[in-house]
């Protein structure tokens, strides 16, 4: 998301409603008091061995409406692609879907989509009571198996978003709570990325704020899962929508979407955050050498942590091409393993996770949003080169 901005921050709602709103989250805002928190990554995951690889196993399609910002939720020995779909972005019909998938004799396979959260489930249960009319991205919560944080709208546009915790049981919500994130009117945040893991088993939320000014934040949360801490990634360029990736116990980079004009400094360009500090502290977003023109990234540490495998848009005013690429040498330089042009229009918004048995999940959004596509496949094929079709 990202593409209604300002204009819709109030979208005709009084003035006064605002007002009221803002009273009201004034002093509710948890993220103000910072508790003490580990700030040491997790090792990363060992290599893989399996011999290369790379299918297919996902192809959801809608005739009408959009399908659209795919997420992974990696859960036991099994996983969902999730994604929201509806007649339209921002539509109140709106909702999110998930389909399972599940390893077999001739490898992994999708379950038909199934619904998981509406607007109107997530009105029902919110606490305090507050309706929901739009929902947008959301991502798992991998701190609990049946959990996820959402982006949703109670008044305007996605300028005026929150992100909420939300509980699933038997297929519906059955809780759901704001995440506490901004003394203004707690409005502005959205999820995009998956959470990052801590080396104590606890877990760091990216999120980012689109109002006015645009950066990036990594949210930490305490023993009582409320907000304990937020970490900005700010400094002169709109940079949102982060996916972080640790190098080490204590280093790790971010990958932001360029959400600034299409000229001057870093435009065109993919923009990267640093940290030495296990997210304590971030350095200004500066442009590195891969080209993106506003579309967001999804990067994964590979072969124990000595590669970073990345699935990003080129610089095409369309977002057209989906491109894999590889870095050896911490993201300073890249190569191309697989470029997806011809195979679909419009991709866009990738996600990649793990699999439990050490294969590697790709899922993204194609032809104007209207279809979800998922591949499977291993670190050697990507680790060998990529683009075996």
């Amino acid at each position: 998301m990202g593409g209604l901005r300002g204009a819709h921050l109030v979208a005709g709602r009084p003035a006064a409603l605002i007002v009221l709103l803002a009273g009201l989250t004034l002093g509710a805002v948890d993220a103000a008091t910072r508790q003490p928190l580990s700030w040491t990554f997790a090792e990363a995951a060992p290599p893989s061995d399996l011999e290369p690889d790379f299918r297919t196993i996902l192809r959801h399609g809608t005739t009408e409406g959009v399908a659209h910002s795919a997420a992974l939720r990696v859960h036991g020995g099994s996983a969902d692609v999730i994604w929201f779909e509806g007649p339209e972005e921002a539509d109140p019909a709106v909702s999110i879907r998930a389909a399972a998938l599940e390893p077999g004799p001739d490898g992994w396979q999708a379950a038909p989509p199934r619904e998981l959260i509406t607007a109107g489930g997530l009105s029902a249960v919110m606490e305090p009571p507050q309706l929901v009319i739009r929902l947008g991205n959301t991502v798992p919560d991998r701190r609990g198996t049946q959990d996820y944080f959402a982006t949703v709208v109670s008044v305007g546009g996605w300028a005026m978003a929150s992100v909420a915790a939300v509980r699933v049981e038997d297929g519906a919500a059955v809780s759901a709570r704001k995440l506490h994130l901004s003394p203004l009117l707690n409005r502005s945040h959205l999820v995009r990325a998956p959470m990052v893991e801590y080396a104590d088993g606890s877990f760091a939320l990216p999120v980012y704020y689109e109002m006015g000014s645009a950066f990036g934040e990594l949210v930490r949360f305490g023993p009582d899962g409320r907000v304990a801490d937020k970490r900005r990634m700010a400094g002169g360029l709109r940079a949102i929508q982060p996916t972080i990736v640790p190098l080490d116990n204590s280093r790790a980079v971010a990958f932001l979407r360029n959400f600034g004009p299409n000229e001057g400094l870093g435009a065109g360009r993919m923009l990267v955050s640093r940290t030495a500090d296990g997210g304590q502290s971030w350095t200004p977003p500066g442009p590195i050498s891969l080209p993106n023109l506003s579309a967001p990234s999804a990067a994964l540490a590979i072969d124990g942590g000595r590669a970073i495998l990345i699935a990003y848009n080129d610089d095409t005013p369309d977002h057209q091409d989906l491109i894999l690429a590889l870095s050896q040498d911490e993201g300073e330089t890249w190569q191309t393993i697989r470029n997806f042009r011809g195979e679909a229009t419009g991709t866009r918004y990738p996600s990649l996770d793990r699999l439990p048995d050490g294969r590697l999940l790709l899922a993204y959004s194609v032809d104007g949003k209207r279809e979800i596509r998922a591949h499977v496949f291993t670190e050697r094929w990507a680790l060998e080169g990529g683009e075996t079709r």
